[in-house]
């Protein structure tokens, strides 16, 4: 297929690297130029100037950019995706942001004589570059069908939760689950360093427990060696807990853990740590 991917950052470059191994023409659009002639001289494909042509003939156009403003930058005006998208073409939201915006592009796509679904993904920069994305999708069920096969260049798992905007609260239950996860973590790790626990050892054998997780077998023996250089940013991670509170407002529910934690990432983008990954939260602790 003919395909443009619009935003190489450090999930969008392998994404769009592995549709182009798959044997798809993919050509990509990224702010920094240089960034999208590197893209092409290690993959191949094309790079395009505007997303507008990148847009231009492709039969599915992916976004993989920053947040909601971001989306509307490469989307909308002259130069935007719309402008140069083909009758029937099927645009693909990567990014995480709020599910009104999903349902925003769906319409604007519409009106545009294209398709749209949100199709936000989980795994982090490791899961992109190894082809191993959990991909979170909410649209009509032909157009899900239809991506699926093409998604599947690095996504292990394309799974279709409902309408538009489905795919993007799927995003938040994960985002809210993760940050349980890591909170919790450090929090256990605060107490098995003050007693003086071997943190291998205990890591052994929670993993054979009910506490076992992706995060406490991957990320607790960093957390307790500080080093916070594993992935996805604190910076992020406080911005898709911003998306979470302001759909919980919509939804009339609080949600105390999300709105703690969301703090003390606040805290800490504050103190300059927002480009460490997101496990740093252990660091409110130890201060």
């Amino acid at each position: 297929m003919k395909l443009a991917f619009i935003g190489l950052g450090v999930m969008g470059f392998p994404m769009a690297g592995h549709l182009q191994q798959a044997g798809h023409q993919v050509c990509v659009y990224n702010r920094n130029q240089d960034k999208a002639a590197d893209w092409v001289s290690r993959h191949g494909g094309t790079s395009a100037a505007t997303p507008a042509l990148a847009a231009k003939d492709a039969d599915m156009v992916m976004l993989c950019v920053g947040n909601d403003d971001d989306v509307r930058a490469v989307v909308y005006g002259d130069d935007g995706v719309l402008a140069g998208i083909k009758p029937g073409a099927l645009m693909v939201d990567h990014t995480t942001t709020s599910a009104i915006l999903a349902e925003e592009l769906a319409v604007a796509a519409n009106e545009a004589g294209a398709r749209f679904i949100d199709a936000p993904v989980s795994g982090g920069q490791l899961g992109a570059e190894n082809g191993a994305l959990t991909v979170m999708v909410g649209g009509a069920e032909a157009d899900v069908a239809e991506a699926s096969p093409v998604l599947a260049a690095y996504g292990k798992k394309v799974t279709r939760l409902g309408p538009v905007g489905a795919g993007q609260r799927c995003k938040m239950v994960n985002q809210i689950c993760v940050i349980g996860a890591v909170q919790g973590i450090a929090e256990g790790l605060m107490i098995a360093k003050k007693a003086g626990l071997d943190i291998p050892t205990l890591i052994d054998v929670l993993a054979g427990g009910a506490a076992q997780s992706w995060q406490l077998q991957n990320r607790a023996q960093t957390m307790a060696e500080g080093k916070f250089d594993f992935g996805f940013a604190a910076q992020w991670m406080h911005k898709d807990l911003g998306i979470c509170l302001d759909e919980a407002e919509q939804q009339g529910l609080t949600l105390p853990l999300t709105e703690h934690v969301h703090k003390v990432y606040e805290k800490l983008l504050a103190d300059g740590h927002g480009r460490c990954d997101s496990t740093v939260v252990i660091k409110d602790l130890e201060s």
